[in-house]
């Protein structure tokens, strides 16, 4: 599997990503992909992202991953995992694309997509833990996909020791308060990222570089998300779905 790195497009905390080619243009890689990129040192979040994809399948509304292969550059070992190239980015890049906020009519058709998509996975008994709008891909043909499965686990898999997983704007109180990650947080971080798309700003009022442990205690206390005022009615009663502080309550669940 030979391929040409290109420019950066895209940076996390361990991984790079850069737009790459086939050096065959005959190959069975596309023309374009997105290739991230990790030191072999700090790559196991980018492996657990490969494994995953695998496991998961193919799904539309989920990125596609072409394959993976580790290099030397410059004396340095690589990890490299190949995906779709997403040719609108993020929806951050869309929102920002679109002074700040997204129309209702996009909010929907994006919100579909990922409800699909987190359908999927969960279905296939993994969770995300890690969904925000940087994590969501937009394509030329509008469709939206999720990516980036790095912090992703097995539902039902117990955490071995206390480790924070996921953005914690996007964290539901499950996760703050009991270190847990199962579906509904999914529900949760959803919730989050419509609300962000319909009105511009997270769900919760916190500057960067502020405290975040005073986030996390609102996030973990009784102190409900902000829902945007002028969404559609239909739109509040989703974000009241996903936004009910109990995990096990049927009523999260129901925004599936």
């Amino acid at each position: 599997m030979e391929w040409v790195r290109g420019k950066e497009i895209g940076r996390g905390s361990f991984a790079t990503i850069y737009a790459a080619k086939p050096k065959n243009p005959s190959s069975q890689l596309p023309p374009l992909m997105a290739v991230k990129s990790a030191e072999t040192y700090c790559s196991a979040s980018v492996e657990t992202e490969k494994r995953i994809l695998d496991q998961i399948g193919s799904c539309p509304q989920i990125i596609r991953c072409f394959g993976d292969d580790r290099t030397v550059e410059d004396g340095e070992k690589f990890y490299n995992l190949m995906l779709e190239y997403a040719t609108g980015g993020t929806l951050a890049d869309e929102l920002k694309r679109n002074g700040g906020r997204l129309a209702e009519a996009d909010v929907r058709r994006h919100t579909n997509s990922v409800l699909k998509g987190l359908g999927f996975v969960h279905a296939k008994g993994f969770v995300h833990c890690d969904l925000k709008l940087q994590n969501v891909l937009v394509f030329d043909n509008g469709v939206a996909k999720i990516a980036d499965f790095g912090l992703a686990k097995k539902a039902g898999e117990t955490e071995q020791k206390a480790e924070v997983r996921g953005t914690p704007l996007y964290m539901a109180p499950e996760s703050v308060n009991d270190n847990e990650y199962e579906s509904s947080a999914d529900c949760w971080a959803l919730g989050c990222l419509v609300a962000e798309m319909a009105s511009g700003k997270p769900v919760w009022d916190h500057s960067p570089g502020a405290n975040i442990f005073k986030l996390l205690i609102r996030i973990g206390g009784d102190e409900l998300p902000q829902i945007p005022e002028d969404l559609c009615e239909e739109g509040k009663d989703f974000l009241g779905k996903c936004f009910v502080k109990d995990p096990k309550s049927a009523g999260r669940l129901r925004c599936f």
